[in-house]
């Protein structure tokens, strides 16, 4: 049986049914945009699965990131712009929530 998710309000309410927690109200508006313009440029739907989304992508600030995957920052950047510029050079980088967290795909 498939649910066809028509808008972002849809998408935020079958997280906070099953993963209330994993993602920011802006992470999900940036998970669904990046979701809704894959489906535009691929013209393949994507399955909602919440939990393996929860698997694949997250949320977090720059400083966590940087612990996780060993990232230094270089003498004239800050810890933030290091972070975005390494996610962005894996091609992992989605977007930023208003809280300043950073929504990516995980390495």
């Amino acid at each position: 049986m498939k649910q066809t998710i028509n808008n972002v309000y849809q998408f935020r309410d079958a997280f906070k049914e099953v993963r209330p927690d994993n993602f920011s109200y802006e992470g999900l508006a940036t998970l669904w945009e990046y979701f809704d313009e894959y489906e535009e440029s691929t013209g393949e739907e994507v399955e909602l699965d919440v939990i393996a989304i929860c698997c694949d992508f997250s949320e977090d600030f720059a400083e966590e990131i940087a612990t996780y995957y060993t990232i230094e920052q270089g003498e004239n950047d800050s810890i933030e712009e290091a972070v975005k510029v390494w996610l962005e050079d894996e091609g992992a980088l989605l977007g930023f929530g208003d809280n300043g967290s950073i929504v990516y795909r995980s390495i």
